[in-house]
């Protein structure tokens, strides 16, 4: 027995042929393709087809136009993704889907956008091991390491955490600030320089019950559903797909687990990307709600930390977090230093 799509799936027919006319080109095509494995710059897409920039922000800007494809600024650059809100978007992501993984183009597509990846995590994994021994001092940039810490120890709150997860663990600070209230935690993180200045503090602190592996935020070496709460701590902005980081991060979480993301607020500080290996400059409190929820998880609290005195050469922290609804009898900590979502 056939079923029709919902009210909410069907298109009228002006938006229909336009979708339609806007994909059936081999280069278009191409770039939802691409698209659907996430978000890229024009850069990226460039590199990866090989073809100028003004050809292919051309065909962007059709796909823009055609309400398949969404343009995120940041700086001075610009992030392109799937429509997340048009009425075809499901059909969209259905039709993609069906493609041929082996046709030729579309797996040399593929492989050059794992190059272009692997390339800008080396990028980020050079700065890491660069910066390992003054990392905290790094994040000088913006407000003080101790006000952060202490909204994080507010957001968690005091009653007993059993499992946790740090991920991109960095130098380990997370897992010590946190051992007192965990029976049990893990850091991960892909670079092996962080993670041997991570043991050697946590060592130094007389830290027992935490550990740490090498593994890579985008499929780490945990089980499924095994913490009560994740930490996702100045991270996300070196990332190519931070949503993808935050639906691993919602995998790992038990029925009422909690999801803490610490990271920067919009900024225009461009300098960053070089010296600092950004990817990102900044999240929205849209941008971070939308995919919490993609992830299955509801925002419960959000909060932001300014530099003092306004300095502009700062930046602004923010914290999001989140609850898996799975468990929602559960009283949520209390936290003076974050607001209601």
């Amino acid at each position: 027995m056939s079923s029709s799509p919902s009210p909410a799936l069907r298109l009228g027919l002006d938006v229909a042929l336009s979708a339609l006319k806007a994909a059936a080109e081999p280069t278009r095509l191409r770039l939802l393709a691409l698209l659907a494995e996430g978000e890229l710059t024009v850069s990226d897409m460039t590199d990866i087809l090989g073809q100028s920039q003004p050809r292919i922000s051309r065909h962007l800007k059709l796909l823009v136009e055609a309400g398949l494809v969404e343009r995120h600024r940041e700086g001075a650059w610009a992030f392109f993704r799937l429509s997340d809100g048009a009425g075809h978007d499901a059909s969209l992501r259905a039709a993609l889907a069906r493609l041929d993984p082996a046709d030729p183009a579309l797996r040399r597509d593929r492989d050059r956008l794992a190059e272009v990846r692997a390339a800008h995590q080396q990028a980020a994994a050079r700065y890491f091991s660069a910066n390992a021994e003054r990392w905290d001092g790094v994040r000088g940039l913006h407000v003080s390491e101790a006000a952060v810490e202490r909204a994080i120890l507010a957001a968690v709150g005091d009653a007993r955490i059993e499992t946790a997860l740090d991920l991109g663990t960095g130098t380990g600070r997370m897992l010590e600030l946190l051992s007192p209230r965990v029976g049990r935690a893990i850091g991960v993180d892909a670079n092996r320089d962080m993670l041997a200045l991570a043991r050697a503090n946590l060592a130094r602190a007389g830290v027992t019950n935490t550990q740490v592996r090498q593994g890579d935020i985008f499929a780490p070496p945990v089980e499924t559903g095994a913490f009560d709460l994740v930490v996702v701590h100045q991270v996300l902005h070196f990332l190519d797909d931070p949503a993808r980081a935050v639906r691993e991060a919602a995998r790992a979480l038990r029925p009422g687990g909690r999801l803490l993301i610490v990271d920067f607020a919009p900024h225009g500080i461009e300098e960053l990307r070089e010296r600092h290996a950004h990817r990102r400059l900044g999240f929205s409190s849209e941008a971070m709600a939308g995919w919490l929820a993609a992830s299955g998880l509801d925002l419960v609290a959000h909060s932001n930390l300014p530099p003092p005195d306004g300095d502009g050469d700062k930046l602004t922290v923010s914290l999001w977090l989140a609850r898996d609804p799975r468990i929602v009898s559960d009283a949520l900590p209390s936290s003076s230093n974050l607001e209601v979502a």
